[in-house]
């Protein structure tokens, strides 16, 4: 017993291996296994063996400094969460240093940064070595903020070294604006916030440009990545499009965008690709209200006004005489509507499905806030993790790949036909998706530009991980 570390609920310590000389782990002798925070994981082959690359935020609720690490993978996992959700991890064999005494442990990798803690030990690394005791904490010392300035005052930033990336946009202190310009820093690029009604385009069929507020010209940057809101979806796509003709990459191009933002366009493509959409109905006349319901098997059904995002301009009437009603307030309105098949067996529910280059990178179940129809998490919605099924994984590929979109929201329905595609959105929002699956949206983005442009961080060389341990 006296040879046993007592420590508390929380404590410092370093994996000398991994060149992280500290971070606060969350002792829990209630979880089998440690886990580690890491992002931008990517296994490759040294040597005939599956390793592993990856970088950690080893201070809490900070995404500076940065470490990366490399190890050899030691197996692949499903482990449970507290919360039941189940995942797959590599797993990892590296030395731990605490209390003055060191020794190999396991380590799970993920991403931790919506947890308390970057680090987890688990009571397998804990077994014959120590005794806990949960009302302290610190039990082998406090490491004070001057003390970790001087571990970590060496970092080696990429920053400066990668692609130059400019993220066309309107809010810099929107979530996915600044998930995103993390992600791209992150890994090694000069990242710049752009504000699309900033700049200005100079047409020149010898030296077109396009310049920025504050004197620069942009005829420097490698890529961009278009986050259009609606009332700017002219002048960005005008935009987007001249950086295109002067070469620059855009990850979602300007006549993607544009065939996405038009709801009635983007169905008559959808529905041109075979796949399956809910019946809609679009006339231009108010004399066409009766047809126009039964075109779509009468009341309830969805009124939706073509210009109309994130779940606004959409409406439910439940009864015919309801639906003339909106339908002819609106048109008086001068305004463009569709008129839409109820999926009464959704119960409310849809699946957000989030395309990055040609595969879905994660999805969420969406559902509506009670008392509303559409599941809509910007209308009071919530959103949780869903297994998302063979057929429904290919509707939101193609969806994308009929638009033109090499980043995506696919919206899909399920029904008692199968699944049926609602809408796909060339700006998704970031926070829900990664909230709700604890996934890097944000870098698979960032991946998949420089994947594109054929650009690698400087790690170890490697072919593909073998098939036992990749996904």
């Amino acid at each position: 017993m006296d040879k046993k570390i007592i420590v508390g609920s929380e404590e410092w310590c370093a994996f000398p291996g991994l060149g992280i000389p500290a971070i606060k782990a969350r002792v829990d002798s209630g979880a089998k296994t440690s886990c580690l925070h890491a992002y931008n994981i990517q296994p490759f082959n040294r040597g005939g063996e599956a390793w592993v690359s990856f970088e950690a935020h080893p201070l809490q609720n900070l995404r500076r400094p940065r470490v990366r690490c490399e190890a050899r993978v030691l197996d692949k996992r499903t482990v449970r969460s507290s919360s039941g959700d189940s995942e797959k991890r590599l797993v990892i064999k590296t030395s731990i240093s605490i209390g003055g005494s060191v020794w190999d442990i396991e380590l799970t990798l993920t991403n931790r940064d919506s947890m308390g803690y970057r680090m987890l030990l688990g009571r397998e690394a804990m077994m014959g070595r120590m005794l806990v005791d949960p009302s302290e904490s610190f039990c082998l010392g406090e490491i004070p903020p001057s003390q970790l300035e001087e571990y970590y005052h060496d970092e080696h930033h990429m920053a400066g070294t990668g692609l130059r990336i400019g993220v066309l946009a309107s809010n810099p202190d929107l979530y996915s604006n600044q998930r995103i310009m993390e992600a791209g820093a992150e890994r090694g690029h000069r990242m710049t916030f752009l504000n699309i009604r900033q700049c200005y385009m100079k047409l020149d069929s010898a030296e077109p440009e396009v310049h920025y507020r504050d004197g620069r010209i942009l005829n420097n940057l490698d890529a961009v990545i278009p986050r259009i809101r609606p009332s700017q979806t002219f002048y960005g796509c005008a935009l987007t499009r001249h950086f295109e003709s002067m070469g620059v990459y855009a990850l979602n191009g300007s006549q993607a965008i544009s065939q996405s933002r038009d709801k009635l366009y983007s169905l008559q493509l959808l529905q041109e690709g075979g796949l399956n959409i809910p019946i809609s109905g679009f006339a231009n006349s108010p004399m066409d209200t009766n047809e126009l319901i039964d075109m779509v098997g009468g009341a309830p059904l969805i009124v939706k006004l073509l210009e109309g995002t994130q779940g606004r301009g959409v409406v439910l009437a439940e009864t015919r005489k309801a639906a003339e009603s909106v339908i002819n307030a609106f048109k008086s309105l001068k305004v463009n509507l569709l008129v839409q098949e109820f999926i009464r067996e959704a119960q409310g529910k849809d699946l957000r499905l989030f395309v990055v280059d040609g595969k879905v990178f994660a999805a969420i179940q969406r559902e509506a806030a009670p008392g509303e129809f559409r599941a809509n998490i910007h209308q009071g919605g919530t959103a949780s993790i869903v297994k998302v099924l063979p057929e429904e994984r290919k509707l939101a590929i193609k969806a994308a790949k009929v638009l033109g979109l090499k980043v995506a929201g696919v919206d899909i329905i399920r029904s008692k036909k199968g699944p049926l595609l609602l809408e796909v959105n060339s700006s998704p929002g970031l926070e829900g998706i990664e909230s709700a699956t604890r996934k890097d949206v944000a870098g698979s983005m960032i991946m998949a530009i420089e994947k594109a442009l054929k650009w690698r961080p400087a790690i170890a060389t490697g072919d593909s991980l073998p098939p036992e341990v990749s996904d």
